[in-house]
């Protein structure tokens, strides 16, 4: 990391996904503030305010998955990470999950498979810009557009919450597609996503509107980008799931 708290090119970029849900009826009154004190605690980038208002509606963070990515470029208006084959996923050990555990766990998921993608993101915004390669001439297979939170740096990297609702434009296509419509719907009423809903529709929208009006915010040239292949295949660091999200 540089001075300026930024990556450098080639450095480990730990990206971990939160969880985000109510606190369960079962956990008693004293375990709840513990843990609503606890996930508010060192997070420096949110307002005590934002903090209390969490407590205050039962809600409760968690780290809930991890993987250790490669900085590509990190500069004042993007943020690419690329994820390459082999790179290990982390589950943490405990925690609360009101929404249970994450689903590649559950599978029995433990690396990346298959071609490693690149992750385009914006400072603030609610979505990255997913690039994907198949086949064995490593041929660009498409867009894919990842609703979530508006990343938040930590010591180790990046943090975010995926908010399930997608696009995908296949490179053979004219036209994307909304993916995960009905589980998104599913897990509103799992309640993974308190008081969000709108706000994530809405950003699934706004994408919509400017793919339909020709807008590209993103370089297409990333399609033919090509990792350095003196790269290893980062791991997570000692620790990980310690680092206050």
């Amino acid at each position: 990391m540089t001075e300026t708290g930024r990556f450098s090119p080639g450095d480990v970029v730990v990206r971990r996904e939160i969880m985000l849900g109510e606190v369960p009826r079962t956990v008693s009154r004293r375990a709840r503030s513990r843990i609503e004190w606890s996930q508010g605690a060192g997070e420096g980038t949110r307002s005590r305010i934002e903090r209390d208002q969490e407590r205050d509606q039962g809600l409760v963070r968690e780290v809930w998955f991890a993987v250790p990515t490669i900085c590509v470029e990190d500069s004042a208006d993007l943020l690419a990470l690329y994820l390459p084959t082999g790179a290990e996923f982390g589950f943490p050990d405990d925690g609360i999950f009101p929404c249970g555990r994450h689903p590649w766990q559950t599978a029995g998921h433990t690396a990346w498979r298959g071609h490693g993608k690149l992750m385009l993101q914006r400072p603030g915004e609610a979505h990255s810009v997913d690039v994907f390669w198949s086949g064995p001439q490593r041929a660009f297979a498409g867009w894919y557009f990842n609703l979530q939170d508006p990343f938040r740096r930590t010591p180790i990297g990046v943090d975010t919450l995926d908010h399930e609702l997608d696009l995908w434009w296949a490179a053979d296509t004219d036209r994307y597609v909304f993916k995960d419509v009905e589980i998104f719907a599913q897990r509103l009423v799992e309640g993974r996503y308190p008081g969000m809903g709108e706000a994530i529709r809405a950003e699934g929208d706004r994408i919509a509107a400017l793919l339909d009006a020709g807008e590209r915010w993103w370089d297409e040239s990333w399609a033919t980008w090509r990792p350095d292949p003196a790269w290893p295949t980062p791991r997570l660091p000692a620790g990980w799931s310690a680092v206050p999200c």
